[in-house]
């Protein structure tokens, strides 16, 4: 009797937590992460005409919100750990929103603008990824890969709209309203986390067995720290996200420098968001049924092809092709660390563990921009940013190869490993 009940429960697991899903996806794609990479591109070249500001300045901006966003994550973990998430994550949401309202009224000294990225980074730190995978990952047990994939499609779908919606309003309002438009973004998000986001009564729904979060067993941070996994896993997603977010924010300078037209180089971009929806989709079925580092380690090393393709002047078709290529990649990363970090920690210390390696997401995703910038304002073209993408790509997707099998935590049910 009992097990017809769980199997009538797993089958349902989906279906009974969709509102948490759908809260968890607007809070990902507007959260303090979400579209900053996706926004600054219609932003780089007003910027710079209205106060001399250089490309790579302008982007360091996300190095230096992003850094500071990665600094706090760690934190914000061991908040979730021992307060829950709903607030947390509230907060970090309105703080997002500060924030954009904040780089509206910037004036002519870059460090004003960089105080904007400051604010949306560490108020807006509560509405990273680790709070709403945290909640995915102790909701959901069968269905787990699936389900961090359909909560993180939020990005996904911001790479398709941002883009566009940054770009119209800029080009039509000025850069000032610019912002003031996209501090609307995580004001929406607010309002359905304010109906559908409630870890801690969605947890305790989690199983007929009356699990409890405090009974979720795995590995603890100090000894995450001691497995060479965790150095694995760090490694990697450092690597994937300094090639990965080095190409996306600078993608519509680049295709610009290329002749195309802002609009048609937003579609390009938006290509990346509908191919980052449809890989994070596909991923996470794979990974409730095959071994995820080979998965992982085919899917984050496709843009290769995108590298040499955005190299060589492409038209507006390979632009889309390699677009897409970087999107598929981009949508396994996040994916794979909310999914390995359940997976080979336990849900033990998630949220400390999450936040520790989503150091390694910051720095990535913080540097690679800039560096991506640099490159091309010393060399005069994007050349050596996209060998240097090249080298990331490879190492980064390869080394995932190393993490092993799964292992196997010591409290176990019938269905499975608790917190696994």
């Amino acid at each position: 009797m009992h097990e017809r009940r769980q199997q009538r429960y797993e089958d349902r697991e989906l279906w009974d937590g969709w509102r948490l899903i759908l809260a968890c996806s607007f809070g990902v794609g507007f959260g303090s992460v979400g579209f900053n990479t996706y926004a600054i591109g219609a932003f780089v070249d007003p910027l710079g005409n209205e106060f001399s500001w250089s490309r790579a300045q302008v982007q360091g901006a996300i190095a230096f919100g992003v850094g500071l966003g990665g600094l706090a994550a760690p934190f914000v973990g061991l908040f979730i750990d021992r307060y829950g998430g709903r607030r947390i994550a509230l907060l970090g949401l309105l703080g997002v929103f500060v924030g954009y309202v904040i780089a509206a009224t910037t004036g002519p000294t870059l460090w004003n603008f960089y105080a904007a990225y400051a604010v949306i980074a560490i108020l807006g730190s509560g509405s990273a990824p680790v709070t709403w995978s945290r909640a995915v990952a102790e909701r959901f047990f069968k269905h787990r890969g699936l389900a961090l994939a359909l909560a993180l499609t939020g990005t996904g779908f911001a790479a398709i709209i941002v883009p566009h919606y940054a770009v119209f309003v800029v080009g039509n309002h000025g850069w000032r309203a610019g912002f003031l438009a996209l501090s609307l973004l995580p004001l929406l998000a607010f309002g359905l986390a304010m109906f559908f986001f409630h870890p801690s009564k969605d947890a305790a729904q989690q199983s007929p067995s009356s699990f409890k979060s405090s009974d979720a067993v795995g590995a603890t941070l100090r000894e995450a720290m001691k497995s060479y996994r965790f150095w694995v896993l760090l490694v990697s997603i450092l690597f994937m996200f300094l090639a990965i977010s080095g190409i996306v924010p600078n993608l519509i300078p680049v295709l610009t420098d290329q002749g195309f037209t802002p609009a048609q180089a937003a579609s390009v971009q938006s290509a990346y968001g509908v191919s980052l929806i449809v890989a994070r989709l596909g991923i996470g079925w794979l990974l409730d049924r095959f071994w995820g580092p080979g998965i992982a380690a085919v899917v984050l090393t496709i843009p290769i092809l995108a590298c040499l393709i955005l190299m060589n002047d492409p038209g507006y078709v390979s632009a889309i092709v390699a677009s897409t290529l970087v999107g598929a990649a981009a949508g396994a990363e996040l994916d794979l660390l909310a999914y390995f970090t359940a997976r080979y920690f336990g849900l033990r210390s998630y949220g400390r563990i999450y936040g520790l390696l989503y150091l390694g997401v910051a720095i990535g995703a913080g540097f690679g921009p800039v560096t991506f910038a640099y490159l091309a304002d010393q060399t005069g073209s994007y050349l050596a940013s996209f060998q240097f993408s090249m080298i990331l790509f490879a190492l980064g997707g390869l080394s995932i190869l190393l993490l092993g099998r799964y292992p196997r935590f010591e409290k176990e049910t019938a269905h499975g490993v608790i917190g696994v």
